[in-house]
């Protein structure tokens, strides 16, 4: 039987996932594949990811994943918000990624139970500045003297 080119294509298509994790500004982009376990952020690896709780947060989806993704290699982009967003960003969106990928209910709920943020986005942000006070906040007033 002799296969055509769209047919040979199609069988080599390997399995990826493409997963989004946000937190106030930060948008972090993974993508999941098969592969040796290699995990790079922003074309560094996570071993060179600074601060180290930030690098401690990251790891979080992926030390309650164990063994399970031993095969897996993950990509981010992370691009706006601070450290800590980013960080949390990136965890949120490798934690979506991986669940999608292996279609694990087992694990999803072990994500949810550790961490209802690893899976879910947190709609909360700022209070925007209000007028005649914008500087100083969104409800801060001139100090009165009750005397």
């Amino acid at each position: 039987m002799v296969k055509t080119k769209n047919q040979q294509s199609k069988q080599k298509k390997e399995k990826i996932v493409l997963a989004t994790g946000k937190r106030k500004t930060a948008v972090a982009r993974a993508r999941i594949k098969e592969g040796t376990g290699r995990i790079i952020i922003n074309d560094m690896s996570i071993e060179l990811w600074q601060p180290e709780y930030a690098k401690l947060k990251i790891r979080e989806p992926l030390l309650l994943a164990e063994d399970r993704i031993k095969n897996l290699d993950i990509k981010v982009n992370v691009k706006g918000g601070g450290i800590s967003s980013q960080a949390e960003a990136i965890r949120q969106a490798i934690a979506k990624g991986i669940v999608e990928f292996l279609k694990d209910e087992k694990l999803k709920n072990m994500y949810l139970d550790y961490d209802r943020s690893l899976l879910v986005f947190d709609s909360r942000r700022t209070e925007p500045h209000k007028p005649s006070r914008s500087k100083k906040g969104p409800r801060r007033h001139k100090q009165r003297s009750k005397r």
